[in-house]
């Protein structure tokens, strides 16, 4: 009996360690997915979890880069959510292949819906040109519990490769693909005028990401189960 509860254990901390290294990963503001093209145009969702038991999330304030500022963005509605989209003036004006960007999008809030505790929401969003002459876009991101908490997604990341206590939603930036290859991000059929804001429609993310992980953890303690009681046959076995 010993030997079980000694393997019961084992199987139970296996199991939280399982759930605690999967957990971090859901628990942040991310974007989805998280590279693009460089000088091209891309769709993504930022991908928000209510991280809070007894708290649901109320709004969420996305900042967008003033020092690339992009000169397409539009968002997809999001049913039982407002969003507003605001601009800013440069200090200077950025030459664009559709001419000089003298205003930017620099930042999108949506409020007035409700993300329970448990749960998540994607928040999509169409933009462009994307810089090539950096390697990542951050996106500081608020996020604004029904209680009154606001958690700030701002911290940059570390150059140790250590994760920040409160990351900022991060785009990495890959060199687009050469010519007559597939591209993974394609430019809108329309070219936009100089800074545009619309509301536009977009394909949803892959929303089993969540799914697929929980199969998997799964997977896992059914496996160790398994080990466990072929184990314990052979103990039970008689000797010949």
């Amino acid at each position: 009996m010993s030997f079980v509860r000694r393997a019961a254990t084992v199987l139970a901390a296996t199991t939280a360690l399982t759930a605690g290294l999967a957990l971090p990963a859901l628990a942040h503001v991310t974007i989805q997915p998280g590279t693009a093209e460089a000088g091209g145009f891309t769709k993504v969702a930022f991908r928000v979890p209510n991280e809070r038991d007894d708290a649901s999330t109320t709004k969420i304030e996305v900042s967008f880069p003033a020092d690339h500022p992009l000169a397409f963005v539009s968002v997809k509605p999001v049913p039982g959510w407002k969003v507003k989209v605001t601009e800013g003036k440069l200090p200077a004006p950025v030459k664009t292949e559709y001419g000089d960007l003298e205003e930017a999008v620099t930042k999108v809030v949506w409020s007035g819906g409700k993300i329970a505790p448990g749960e998540f929401q994607e928040f999509e969003v169409s933009m462009g040109q994307l810089p090539k002459d950096v390697d990542s876009l951050v996106f500081p991101t608020k996020q604004t519990y029904s209680g009154g908490e606001v958690v700030d997604w701002s911290d940059a990341p570390k150059t140790d490769g250590t994760e920040a206590e409160h990351p900022a939603p991060l785009l990495k930036l890959v060199p687009a693909a050469a010519e007559g290859a597939a591209a993974a991000t394609t430019a809108p059929a329309v070219a936009p005028s100089v800074s545009p804001v619309a509301a536009g429609t977009a394909s949803s993310s892959d929303s089993s990401d969540g799914t697929a992980r929980l199969l998997g953890g799964a997977g896992l303690v059914v496996g160790i189960v398994g080990v466990v009681v072929g184990f314990l046959g052979l103990r039970r076995r008689p000797s010949a």
